[in-house]
């Protein structure tokens, strides 16, 4: 095979993966090199021209001419006798420029030639599109469902390149066909081998962001600043923003008028409940704050243990708690202090007892467990529904059970 010939059998490269022509000479030389090296033993006296948009190419070995028999090295020497068949004129010690043709690299040579030049490519994408991922790392990005299996979705963007959107990473209502249009934040690049795996994310508090940012103007200016996202993924979230211009109401202009800026943003995290609340560096307001729509009395703050005790009237404590105890879960991630809810003013009942008092059956963590969602009493517990404190508390039911077995046995005592 000529030059020329498997320079134009290597221009289909240039078109379809889309390689500047610089790029493409580097590989190009790259690959030819290491052929040489594998022949030759060595590439440093070898000049290799390459024009990819002309489709030819040229390979010269330079080698310096020594006396007929004191050719030490084949491919940095000729012999005089050798160097005067190629020009007539050489004499010892003058330098001879030779091209060589593929060809005599041998056939196997140009197969592998080939197969290392797919390789070099196929590196050189898988490089740039790492780097070009990595620095969307936190940013949304749009793609199109391309298969939908049990534990994850496959995505795949306009220009062809694969994203992986993990069950996990997905929004419990989420429900995706094939070509369905697919918003979430890449959260993470990984190599897999040589190729990049990009990961996308629908339950990252990032995305709660940065969908703020799209969708109010006042957010992606800057003039409102997001200081901390919390969320349970298509439950509830807690947003606390902040403004330097006091003229702004940062949760008026979040929220819009009758909810009309933030709806669209609830609809694409299907119907996730936010509350969005004014920032401050008061921590007794900003806890309260947190724990709206409930009304607190007062906090008392312990900043060593990053705890709070929250003062509430009886009516306000299952407000507080929440659903399923995500608005105490998250005020208490969103403030950074571990809340517990005290009952403001709630005598105990001349028959009730305290659930401290039966701290030497009933584990520490398992008590705290019901005071966090308000329980603090014997009778407080067992006016409960079992299923209902499985949802509220991180307690199996088991645990929940085995409680109520032993308040009874007081009660019956």
């Amino acid at each position: 095979m000529e030059n020329i010939a498997l320079i134009e059998s290597f221009s289909e490269f240039k078109d379809d993966k889309l390689i500047d022509r610089v790029t493409l000479m580097a590989i190009l030389e790259d690959v030819f090199r290491n052929a040489l090296k594998k022949k030759y033993g060595s590439d440093d006296n070898f000049d290799i021209i390459i024009n990819p948009d002309k489709g030819d190419m040229e390979i010269w070995r330079n080698r310096v001419v020594v006396a007929d028999g004191e050719v030490e090295d084949e491919n940095q020497e000729i012999a005089l006798s050798e160097a005067r068949k190629i020009e007539p004129d050489f004499e010892v010690g003058e330098d001879v420029s030779e091209e060589v043709k593929l060809i005599d690299l041998g056939r196997r040579a140009i197969l592998a030639l080939r197969q290392n030049l797919i390789s070099k490519i196929h590196e050189h994408d898988n490089t740039n599109l790492y780097k070009q991922f990595k620095d969307l790392i936190g940013e949304i990005y749009t793609a199109e469902v391309h298969h939908v299996r049990p534990r994850v979705v496959i995505l795949v963007d306009d220009e062809g390149n694969e994203i992986v959107l993990p069950k996990e990473k997905q929004i419990p209502s989420d429900f995706f066909r094939k070509g369905d249009n697919v918003r979430g934040i890449i959260e993470s690049v990984e190599l897999k081998g040589n190729k990049p795996q990009i990961i996308m994310s629908r339950t990252a508090d990032k995305f709660l962001e940065k969908l703020f940012e799209q969708e109010i103007p006042e957010v992606f200016d800057g003039l409102i600043m997001i200081k901390k996202v919390v969320r349970i993924p298509g439950e509830k979230a807690k947003v606390a923003v902040d403004s330097y211009d006091d003229r702004i109401d940062p949760v008026g202009a979040c929220v819009g008028m009758k909810g009309s800026r933030i709806h669209g943003i609830v609809r694409e995290l299907g119907n996730e409940n936010i509350d969005v609340i004014n920032f401050t560096s008061n921590l007794p307001l900003y806890i309260t704050r947190a724990l709206s729509p409930a009304k607190v009395s007062s906090v008392k703050i312990d900043e060593e243990k990053k705890r709070a005790e929250v003062f509430l009237k009886l009516e306000e404590v299952s407000k507080a708690i929440g659903r399923g105890g995500h608005n105490i879960k998250l005020a208490g991630l969103l403030t950074g202090y571990e809340l517990d809810v005290i009952r403001e003013g709630s005598a105990i009942e001349e028959d009730d007892v305290e659930l401290t008092e039966f701290s030497d059956e009933i584990d520490g963590w398992v008590i705290d467990e019901f005071a966090k969602i308000g329980l603090d009493t014997a009778r407080s517990i067992l006016n409960q529904d079992v299923a209902d404190l499985v949802r509220r508390t991180d307690l199996e039911e088991e645990t929940i059970l085995e409680v109520i077995k032993i308040l009874k046995e007081e009660f019956e005592d």
